[in-house]
């Protein structure tokens, strides 16, 4: 399975490299090359995707129209389980996609579709071949979810034989506490600006847990609820960039639900020796491996149940 990443680093090799040929041509009279299960793929598809394979691998000729008819028929099969299953891939996830590509090699998106009909590829093909992959992602991770287990002696061995488990691993640690402005279900919307305005109050006057802390307990119907320590590994994505640009001794900007405003106060932040990051990563990698072995797995079996007819 391709991913946009990988996409992305052979655009930007091929674009560069490419001659501007003419433009796209219109859709010419087509005939159908191949069915599966009485999905046909034209001889415009294919030579769509020949045009795409040139342009982004070293396969040429013969090979590359041999490329094409695999991940066409494999590209089908995902999609028609895909419905099966009732997984629905919208046009802006696959224009995201399409657009991750297009930045990567420093076009806008426009620019990017712009650049693939010169070389005589249409921008559709490549998003057929995102919507499939987006689709196909999310199918295997329905059917797997429950499936992929990685032991910790799987990772234990794996970072052993990669060398991190003897590599000096550290990781930041942070203590924090919630500051939670309680606001009642039928509140006003007066009352409801009167709290964002206390909010922004004690956020402005919170320059230390210590004193801060102290202050947000004397006030009204706020609850301060300690969280304790917690690694930065252990914390999402979003939440660990944030609070990796705070100072200790601040607040972080408030999160807004439905009967409270609340806010992460950073008590503390200190590096310590830990192999937590490491170990993610190695069973992230473990996880991937074994998921993309499943995935094979599964696609043999479509093609194996599959009527697949060539013209």
């Amino acid at each position: 399975m391709m991913k946009t990443s990988q996409l992305g680093l052979l655009f930007a090799a091929a674009l560069l490299v490419a001659p501007l040929t003419a433009p796209l041509p219109t859709q010419a009279a087509t005939r159908i090359e191949i069915v599966i299960n009485d999905k046909p793929i034209t001889s415009y598809d294919l030579s769509q995707r020949v045009k795409l394979i040139q342009l982004t691998t070293p396969y040429k000729g013969s090979a590359a129209k041999k490329r094409a008819k695999e991940e066409l028929i494999d590209e089908a099969l995902k999609l028609q389980e895909a419905k099966r299953i009732g997984v629905r891939i919208n046009d802006k996830q696959v224009d995201d996609a399409f657009a991750t590509i297009a930045k990567r090699v420093k076009l806008s998106p426009s620019q990017f579709k712009q650049a693939l009909g010169q070389n005589g590829v249409n921008s559709k093909t490549l998003k057929d071949r995102l919507r499939a992959e987006i689709a196909w992602s999310d199918v295997v991770m329905q059917r797997f979810r429950a499936t992929v287990r990685i032991n910790e002696s799987d990772v234990i061995a794996a970072m052993q034989g990669s060398g991190k488990a003897d590599s000096d691993n550290s990781a930041v640690e942070y203590d924090l506490q919630r500051v939670i402005f309680v606001i009642p279900e039928n509140a006003s919307s007066s009352f409801k600006r009167k709290r964002q305005n206390e909010v922004d109050k004690l956020r402005s006057r919170f320059t230390s847990c210590k004193d801060g802390l102290r202050i947000a307990s004397g006030l009204k119907e706020v609850v301060v609820k300690p969280i304790g320590k917690r690694l930065e590994t252990d914390l999402p994505p979003q939440l660990r960039e944030q609070l990796s640009k705070i100072s200790v001794g601040r607040l972080l900007p408030p999160e807004k639900e439905k009967n409270s405003i609340s806010m992460l106060a950073v008590c503390g932040k200190r590096t310590i020796q830990s192999d937590a990051a490491a170990r993610e990563e190695i069973e992230g990698e473990l996880r991937n491996k074994q998921g993309q072995q499943l995935s094979r797995r599964y696609l043999h079996d479509l093609r194996a149940n599959a009527v697949i007819e060539e013209r």
